[in-house]
């Protein structure tokens, strides 16, 4: 990524999580860039918050008059802002799944990029990379970094129970176990 994508990509994240607070929508930010924010390497692809289905309207509208371009895509489970074509997405479901209270009060209000804002607990973030793994997209690759940086801020109890139902990701967890990257969970 150019010099010059990733400050429009970090002015994007810096906007949005600004034009939220100001807002006062509960947010958090998730994805790649928590992780980065949590000591995972920093990720050049976009930026991604998560709020809840009721706020939709007002976020949008919040993050529009903070000079993004807003688009609805076809999937029914997000919105996408644009700063100098630097992608900022915001969810408002995660795996299927709408957001709860209980995500945002599992976040911690730190600094990124200057801005103090909530970021999801390197567990949600894990448990939630982990549950989108499936037969059309699984990069173990791009998860072990990740994981390595992480490990020591895991609940791995938590993200075992909450992805006990995939394959995909049972087979992630038994790989950084043979890696040693993570000591196995025992089930209780």
């Amino acid at each position: 990524m150019a010099e010059d994508e990733r400050e429009a990509l970090q002015d994007g994240l810096r906007m949005a999580a600004a034009a939220l607070t100001e807002a006062e929508i509960p947010f958090a930010l998730c994805g790649s860039y928590a992780a980065w924010v949590r000591g995972a390497p920093e990720p050049e692809h976009d930026a991604d918050f998560v709020i809840k289905e009721e706020h939709i309207e007002q976020a949008r509208e919040a993050i529009a008059g903070a000079g993004l371009d807003v688009h609805e895509p076809a999937e029914n489970w997000l919105f996408k802002a644009y700063h100098k074509g630097q992608l900022v997405d915001v969810l408002y479901r995660m795996c299927g799944e709408p957001v709860g209270d209980d995500l945002f009060e599992r976040a911690d209000l730190l600094e990124v990029l200057a801005v103090r804002m909530p970021v999801l607990s390197a567990t949600d973030v894990l448990s939630s990379k982990l549950r989108t793994l499936g037969e059309h997209y699984c990069d173990f690759g791009k998860l072990l970094p990740l994981t390595r940086a992480l490990r020591e801020q895991i609940d791995w109890q938590r993200v075992q129970d909450e992805v006990s139902y995939s394959p995909y990701a049972r087979a992630f967890l038994k790989l950084i176990e043979d890696l040693q990257i993570v000591e196995p969970v025992r089930t209780a």
